[in-house]
């Protein structure tokens, strides 16, 4: 959506974020009150209210009854809620990352693909294909659509000694993911990558992901059934 056209509401939204993800708000500092949102944005106090209520129920705020509106620390989470670098995960459990790179190029967005980023079809996005190794055992097929206008070196990144997500995680700072999960028989070309019997069971996950500025990417990752789990940790 062009920021102009946008409510003002999430106007105020955006701005916070981005004050927080550029480290000019840091965890715990205090950030305007209704008011002041209010009068910096010409808007009510209402829809000043609402922004700072939203982002408090999305927990990247925190409100203290007479003290005011805070930035909330991030809140923890297992794997499947957490966008994780594979290459963390699999040196945290004292393995060795490493990975084959079977695609990396610019190609022209499917109309499902660009729906996904929020482009026009056939749109210019960036392509790759990754599997993702540990200990020299393939764990993931990666395929992800970059947007181009979001993450310009894209291509320009070597992918042996970083992963996509770390890239993306530097230049797009991730604010939102929307991730599906399911379950599916490999087909031949993704069986030969990750070195399975064609029609084994995989685990299946489309994952979009976005910063302030807009989606950023959109991937399917598959996992062998036989090697690969994902967890999750929910608090009420």
């Amino acid at each position: 959506m062009n920021p102009t056209s946008e409510p003002r509401y999430a106007a105020i939204k955006r701005h916070i974020r981005q004050q927080i993800e550029s480290g000019a708000w840091p965890v715990h500092s205090q950030v305007p009150s209704e008011n002041q949102l209010a009068q910096a944005f010409s808007v009510s106090r209402m829809t000043a209210r609402r922004a700072l209520s939203e982002l408090t129920e999305a927990q990247v705020l925190m409100r203290t009854q007479g003290l005011g509106t805070f930035v909330a620390e991030p809140v923890p989470a297992g794997s499947l809620l957490e966008v994780r670098n594979i290459a963390d995960e699999i040196s945290a459990r004292g393995h060795s990352y490493s990975n084959r790179i079977l695609l990396a190029q610019q190609s022209m967005a499917s109309a499902e693909i660009a729906r996904a980023l929020g482009l026009p079809e056939q749109a210019k996005v960036f392509h790759s294909i990754i599997v993702h190794c540990d200990n020299e055992v393939p764990i993931q097929w990666e395929e992800r659509f970059t947007n181009p206008a979001l993450a310009p070196g894209y291509l320009q990144q070597d992918f042996a000694s970083t992963t996509p997500n770390a890239y993306l995680s530097r230049v797009a700072p991730l604010t939102e993911a929307d991730t599906t999960v399911e379950a599916i028989a490999a087909e031949a070309a993704i069986a030969c990558a990750l070195e399975i019997t064609p029609g084994a069971a995989c685990l299946q996950v489309w994952r979009r992901t976005k910063s302030s500025a807009g989606t950023v990417s959109f991937a399917r990752l598959v996992h062998p059934g036989n090697r690969y789990r994902l967890g999750a940790q929910l608090r009420f």
